[in-house]
């Protein structure tokens, strides 16, 4: 499961001053597997914080950790839109991996679909 949040601010340093402790309270919930953020290449006033999780509870759950409450001002900067992802197919060293969507039994995820 992906987490994908975007940000709009021109100052650099405020995002990497929000940012920077919300993903290491992020990284000490259990069942997170990664994540980073960084800026838009061809607009820089638009920022960009992904985390990938075990499960869509271990992200839930990481929404009510001491250390993430206390991002929320953040986190709460971010742009009003879908959060959450599900991961149908992926592609890592070669090898592929695909699934059923949790919403939509016809998406099947495999690597003949477009």
């Amino acid at each position: 499961m992906l987490a994908v949040n975007r940000f709009k601010t021109e100052d650099a340093e405020a995002f990497h001053e929000g940012a920077a402790p919300a993903l290491r309270a992020f990284a000490a919930c259990a069942g997170y597997v990664r994540g980073g953020y960084g800026r838009a290449v061809d607009d820089p006033g638009v920022w960009l914080m992904w985390t990938e999780w075990e499960t869509v509870g271990d992200y839930r759950r990481s929404l009510s950790s001491y250390d993430v409450k206390m991002c929320t001002p953040f986190l709460a900067s971010a742009l009003p839109e879908p959060v959450g992802f599900e991961d149908l197919m992926v592609i890592e060293g070669g090898s592929e991996s695909g699934r059923a969507s949790d919403h939509s039994p016809e998406v099947s995820g495999r690597s003949d679909r477009p």
